[in-house]
């Protein structure tokens, strides 16, 4: 079976390479000040075997430039963030860049998200942008039915292929953030262009229970999950810093990749690591791919 091997974290990966205190606007400022961090951790995920890039324009919004106080060029952040990861495929022999669409306001919050016709407009700038310079557009950690609607009608306005991950529950992988059923995604994929669809940003756990929803959908399918205990209230509050949330530390390498198998068992052609799984997780679940006879693609 051909699978597609997607990159580990990308902001976590650079704050924890810089070193710096988090802030709210989390790896956008580590890419301003350590532009060179950007261009390793791409590179070094190529090197393990992974096969694509997902650009570094997750918080990269101008409504979290605003609420942050940054007068910042953001074509000029997203030009940084697109530059890096395609000259690392490129360099490693490899040509698919992901542009990585985050949520608007904040994380986690479907609660606060915008009506769907609001964000369509606010989204249409990085849509327009990244697709014209990306291979196809991922949107992630999307918690709701509300903030997938409005996502999605501004993906609709461009011909490049949209992947959209959805973050679950951290302990019961049927149901989205936002209490919604997994199930009843089914609508609003079908109602608008979807290429692919996959769980973001939950615990491995949650996300093989999710899967066993999604692959009745009748697209491809995948995940990333991430390596936090949980997603905490302390970071459900206004302008939080990635420190509120704890790493794991009974995910290492082999433990993940386990998880990750079994996605693929399930049927799944497309995984990868979220936040808290680095490099070495990545290059394990290659080897393991290959190991069990499958084609990373």
């Amino acid at each position: 079976m051909d699978i597609t091997l997607l990159d580990g974290s990308i902001g976590q990966e650079l704050m924890k390479r810089s070193g710096d205190t988090p802030t709210a606007l989390w790896s956008t400022m580590v890419m301003i000040e350590y532009p060179e961090l950007v261009d390793q951790v791409h590179a070094e995920y190529f090197r393990v075997g992974a096969t694509i890039a997902t650009t570094n324009t997750y918080p990269v919004l101008q409504d979290r430039l605003d609420t942050n106080g940054y007068d910042l060029d953001i074509r000029r952040l997203w030009d940084a963030a697109i530059k890096s990861a395609r000259n690392a495929a490129q360099a490693n022999g490899h040509s698919r860049v992901a542009g990585s669409i985050g949520p608007l306001i904040a994380t986690y919050r479907p609660d606060i998200c915008p009506e769907p016709a609001d964000a369509e407009q606010q989204y249409a700038d990085i849509v327009a942008y990244l697709a014209a310079q990306t291979d196809f557009l991922l949107i992630e950690t999307v918690s709701s039915l509300k903030q997938a609607e409005g996502a999605l009608r501004a993906t609709d306005k461009t011909d490049k292929p949209v992947w959209i991950a959805f973050s679950v529950d951290d302990f019961d992988g049927s149901k989205l953030r936002s209490g919604e059923n997994v199930s009843d995604l089914s609508d609003v994929l079908t109602n608008h262009r979807v290429d692919a669809v996959l769980v973001n940003c939950s615990r491995p756990e949650a996300v093989t229970d999710a899967l066993e929803h999604m692959k009745s959908f009748g697209l491809p399918f995948g995940a990333y999950a991430n390596g936090f205990t949980k997603i905490s209230d302390g970071f459900l509050t206004d302008k939080p810093t990635v420190d509120a949330l704890s790493e794991r530390h009974d995910l290492g390498p082999a433990e993940y990749a386990k998880f990750a198998m079994h996605w693929i068992d399930q049927g799944a052609t497309i995984v990868g690591g979220c936040c808290e799984v680095g490099p070495e997780h990545i290059q394990e679940l290659a080897k393991q791919i290959k190991d069990a006879g499958h084609n990373i693609v």
